[in-house]
């Protein structure tokens, strides 16, 4: 780490980043995840695929965000006792590619506050440091990461990606999807008729017509574009209704990555090691710089 600090102030470092965040070589396009189409290949590269050994082949049961190059955000219902690996620069699930690259995981943090028997009560969020970083390239690249306290407006167009079923009790897809799934805010999303009291300050809906999330996409991105250009995760896929996926009115519910975002930074800052994770307001890029550190979360 160089000793040259631009500017101090509060918990956060300015840095001008090596790799930036939220800028992918290729430019996502307009699709659908429920009735939807192909993403184009590598325009989300900071998709992951979670997958769980079972017997001798890894399985994808969860999507996931890059945020550096050692950590991952994922969704807090995706974990359990199972042995995971992290894939990067995925796009074909059915087949060996020459971009992916293949992480062992060496920790899981699951936030102290999800309860697996109450998906509504919020805090579905947790943070997977790999074994080893991966190596940043066009086709695997971290995502941005929204300011402590961030809200996305009221019919922001975001973006929903993953590997979920096409559609209702159908497979799961093999090439990446993408939806754009407007931001519904919280004032509606709550109202009596649509999720109501389900639905805490510190989650965000999106979508909530023939385009939503599903089965599989869970723990992936909600991917909204910033006043800078550069692609933010503001939020974690966490649930859709038990009525289907895309039932009117019934948006799917993301864990919002704002309320969240001191909390991912002491959980990266505790486990130390030397990478950082981006943190930007839409005007200048933000990291916490973390250090050598032997604390552990537990």
């Amino acid at each position: 780490m160089k000793s040259k600090i631009p500017f101090v102030t509060s918990s956060f470092f300015l840095w001008p980043p090596a790799h930036g965040c939220g800028t992918p070589t290729y430019e996502p396009a307009v699709s659908r995840v429920v009735n939807g189409e192909d993403a184009r290949p590598y325009s989300w590269p900071w998709q992951i695929s979670l997958q769980y050994l079972s017997g001798s082949t890894y399985r994808h049961t969860c999507g996931g965000t890059l945020l550096s190059p050692d950590w991952v955000m994922t969704a807090g219902h995706c974990i359990g006792s199972r042995t995971y690996r992290v894939v990067l620069g995925e796009y074909d699930l059915t087949k060996e590619e020459s971009n992916e690259q293949i992480r062992p995981v060496e920790k899981i943090v699951v936030h102290p506050n999800w309860d697996d028997s109450c998906l509504s009560c919020g805090n579905d969020i947790a943070m997977i440091k790999l074994a080893s970083p991966v190596v940043l390239n066009d086709k695997v690249q971290p995502s941005c990461v929204p300011a402590s306290g961030e809200v996305s407006p009221h019919d922001d167009p975001c973006f929903i990606t993953g590997w979920g079923r096409i559609y209702n009790y159908g497979p799961i897809a093999s090439k990446l999807q993408q939806a754009l799934l407007p931001v519904v805010g919280h004032s509606v999303c709550s109202s009596s008729g649509w999720w109501g009291s389900s639905v805490k300050p510190t989650m965000i809906c999106a979508g909530g017509d023939i385009r939503s999330g599903c089965h599989g996409d869970s723990g992936g991105p909600l991917n909204c574009r910033g006043g800078d250009g550069r692609w933010y995760v503001q939020g974690v896929t966490s649930f859709v209704s038990s009525r289907g996926c895309n039932t009117p009115m019934k948006p799917t519910v993301f864990t919002r990555t704002s309320s969240f975002t001191k909390w991912i930074s002491d959980v990266s800052f505790l486990q130390g090691k030397k990478h950082k994770i981006l943190v930007t307001n839409g005007n200048y890029s933000k990291c916490w710089v973390t250090m050598n550190l032997k604390n552990s979360l537990g």
